[in-house]
């Protein structure tokens, strides 16, 4: 089904979600779409890097969800936390992570208990309680050193950083989990997701709404190597069709799959700096100063463009937002 006939039918057949992490960025447009589609969605969040005031913006959009909307602070790192999570929930969409590839390269330890374990965790949590279906973030890091500019599902490079070897593991569980327990697994490799609710603070912040923040406040821009560096960067709305596509799929050729999801473009970052600085130059009525070049970054990944054909023909996703829109709507808020 298209994205559109898949929200009809949800708006008709009310069900139970799960979103763990969803007090984070992505996680919380999830839940927003879900409860203007009539659902009842369980938060779980340990607010390890998520915040409360994510889920206040939802409510505040959402309106009166009354009890349709439940949030259950706890942690994917406790095995008893996840399995009383999962109870009686029809789907899980399973975000929770270190979300950050510098993170993960001061801090491997703690990366592998959260996003390895934390995900087997809650993988094995609903395969107990007889969930059929659980949907999971991955990542466009598992590509590595893949030399090839726009990456293919099957051409994968050596991972990078451990944040890109946790996701990669979490692939080979979720393959793992539905040849021998029968679990519907579907994963996706988010690319570059950026959009409104996105944290501009901290050491670890992405670079989309760090540089909207430092513009709109004054304060100076850097841009990591040469400006070179180009991304695949996508709106969080069409991010969240992805997650609701795959969590409704009916096509078994999505099972123990990953999929990229991007818009299959790629932007430099040089290109990105100009664009944001035309939106928020426009927004303040005045100049933005130029952008400061410093070192390349540990751990990243020089290209970056997602090959879409096989999420288009398997899930049917369509993204609705160039990055031009995107940004807008993010600029503004």
């Amino acid at each position: 089904m298209t994205y559109s006939q898949v929200q009809d039918s949800l708006r008709s057949s009310h069900r139970r979600w799960l979103v763990t992490g969803a007090a984070g960025f992505i996680g919380s447009h999830v839940v927003e779409k879900l409860l203007s589609l009539g659902q009842r969605v369980r938060v779980m969040d340990n607010l390890f890097s998520g915040h409360p005031r994510n889920l206040d913006a939802v409510r505040a959009l959402a309106g009166d969800v009354g009890d349709r909307l439940e949030f259950v602070v706890g942690d994917i790192r406790s095995m008893n936390a996840c399995r009383s999570a999962v109870e009686g929930m029809d789907h899980v969409i399973h975000l929770a992570a270190m979300g950050s590839v510098p993170m993960s390269m001061d801090r491997p330890l703690d990366c592998n208990e959260i996003n390895v374990t934390g995900t087997l965790h809650v993988m094995q949590a609903a395969q107990e309680v007889g969930i059929r279906r659980f949907v999971y973030a991955s990542s466009s890091a598992v590509y590595g050193d893949d030399p090839l500019p726009t990456k293919h599902e099957d051409s994968l490079g050596r991972p990078l950083s451990p944040y890109a070897a946790s996701k990669l593991i979490n692939e080979i569980y979720a393959r793992t989990y539905g040849a021998a327990f029968g679990l519907e697994t579907v994963g996706l490799r988010f690319f570059n997701v950026f959009g409104p609710r996105q944290d501009p603070k901290g050491a670890y912040a992405a670079v989309i709404p760090c540089w909207i923040s430092h513009m709109q406040n004054g304060e100076p821009v850097y841009i990591n190597g040469d400006g070179g560096n180009t991304r695949d960067f996508c709106f969080v709305r069409d991010v969240v069709q992805a997650l609701i596509l795959a969590s409704t799929t009916a096509n078994e050729a999505a099972f123990g799959q990953a999929f990229n999801v991007g818009l299959g473009k790629a932007t430099d970052l040089n290109h990105l700096f100009e664009t944001i600085r035309e939106l928020v130059q426009a927004q303040l009525g005045h100049p933005v100063p130029d952008a400061i070049y410093r070192d390349f970054r540990a751990g990243d990944i020089r290209h970056s463009c997602a090959d879409t054909t096989r999420v288009e023909g398997v899930l049917q996703f369509a993204p609705e937002y160039s990055v031009m829109e995107g940004l807008r709507l993010t600029v503004q808020g």
